[in-house]
């Protein structure tokens, strides 16, 4: 039964809960065959853009002037003269030229930032990674979180990408509230997420944007992990920002 004007999304100050049923499909200048679903942009006050490619076989996404990363959800994509299958993912720094295409049907979670200069740093290279090679670390000593963290620990990367995977029934520790914001995919599984004030029952396909300082908590539930892709700047004095 169809509830009409229901939905679990929520627009607040401080946070965004987006579901599947209010995702808005549009192209982007420079995309072929390909279609975006924009979850989070500076309009509503982020400092970074993030969004769902969705490729057409022959699809591409266009050029973009900031820093890119791209996380393969369905299908496979090429970026430059590499295949990258679900789970890999490629970080591309600003105004970088290899072409993101698609030879078969594929999705893929996309960041792009513009990057904040160090000084003494040399910005990051273009590299390709997959996350079933990168080693899971348990969240504060919690066998039942386990942390992959797909980014060099370099202080020339300015933001973070990570996944997080829970046993069911397994939380975080604490409520956290701290200052950098988040942008989070829901890949599998669900469960209950805090938000400011506010909780919501969270599922796979749902996008989460945090700002600064919304107090956050999120518990797994059901008889399967739960696990998500999550964003957040890092590396950087909040002066300088």
């Amino acid at each position: 039964m169809q509830r009409f004007g229901f939905t679990r999304s929520a627009n607040r100050a401080d946070h965004l809960l987006l579901t599947p049923d209010t995702f808005v499909r549009a192209p982007l200048p420079g995309m072929n065959n390909a279609t975006a679903i924009i979850h989070v942009a500076p309009a509503v006050g982020a400092a970074f853009t993030q969004y769902t490619a969705e490729f057409e076989p022959g699809g591409a996404l266009g050029p973009a002037e900031d820093q890119r990363f791209v996380y393969v959800l369905e299908g496979e994509l090429s970026v430059g003269e590499q295949t990258l299958s679900v789970g890999d993912y490629a970080y591309l720094p600003a105004c970088d030229a290899a072409p993101v295409t698609a030879q078969i049907k594929a999705r893929a979670a996309v960041i792009e930032k513009p990057y904040q200069e160090l000084p003494g740093k040399t910005g990051p290279a273009m590299f390709t990674g997959r996350e079933c090679a990168i080693a899971s670390k348990p969240l504060l000593d919690d066998a039942a979180i386990e942390v992959r963290c797909l980014l060099p620990d370099d202080f020339a990367f300015d933001f973070a990408v990570n996944t997080m995977t829970y046993q069911p029934g397994a939380t975080l520790p604490m409520v956290e509230i701290h200052v950098m914001e988040h942008g989070l995919v829901m890949l599998a599984g669900g469960g209950i997420y805090r938000l400011s004030d506010d909780w919501y029952p969270v599922t796979e396909g749902d996008f989460i944007w945090m700002a600064p300082y919304c107090p956050q908590w999120f518990g797994a539930l059901g008889k399967v992990p739960a696990k998500y892709l999550i964003y957040k700047d890092w590396n950087r004095h909040p002066q300088e920002s």
